[in-house]
């Protein structure tokens, strides 16, 4: 009996899966282009969308092609994508329409900022990056980072503290 490449692939033969990402990823890739706010950002959709296509094959069902299984996945991870940036832009445009014109950082000061993220430890910079910038709760940084909630709050601490220095400001 012939079974197909997404058959073999849902049975777990990498080298079918392998042949359906070649033969289907320029479609993919090219839909995505049409949604996404970058080519990168199409490519790196496409990506996660066979990832995501190949721990799921167990749901692709008989009669329903590859291309339309992984497209569909394609399409939930560019809304999800699409909503990320849309969340972030207001976030970022509610902050900007807060700040004077004053307040906004120079771009000297955009670099010396990095440089001193860059000199904290990684774990640290991490909690920085999600409690302060990204306005994650500390909750919410301990989960996505693994790590107990006090261990979150005391490198929020020392970290604002850490990068004040740095940058020769007040706390």
């Amino acid at each position: 009996m012939n079974r197909t490449r997404s058959e073999r692939a849902r049975d777990g033969s990498e080298a079918a899966f392998a042949a359906l990402v070649a033969e289907h990823q320029q479609a993919v890739r090219q839909f995505l282009r049409r949604l996404a706010t970058t080519p990168a950002d199409a490519d790196d959709l496409a990506q996660e969308a066979f990832v995501t296509a190949w721990a799921r094959l167990d749901r692709l069902k008989p009669g329903v092609s590859f291309r339309t299984f992984v497209c569909g996945i394609a399409w939930r991870k560019a809304q999800n994508d699409r909503r990320r940036v849309r969340r972030a832009e207001n976030r970022d445009g509610a902050w900007l329409s807060l700040r004077t014109t004053e307040e906004t950082p120079s771009h000297e000061t955009r670099l010396s900022l990095d440089k001193a993220m860059a000199a904290l430890p990684l774990d640290m910079r991490a909690v920085i990056s999600l409690c302060v910038a990204e306005d994650y709760s500390h909750a919410e940084a301990a989960e996505i980072l693994g790590l107990p909630l006090g261990t979150v709050k005391s490198h929020i601490q020392r970290g604002r503290a850490r990068l004040c220095q740095l940058l020769g400001v007040e706390p």
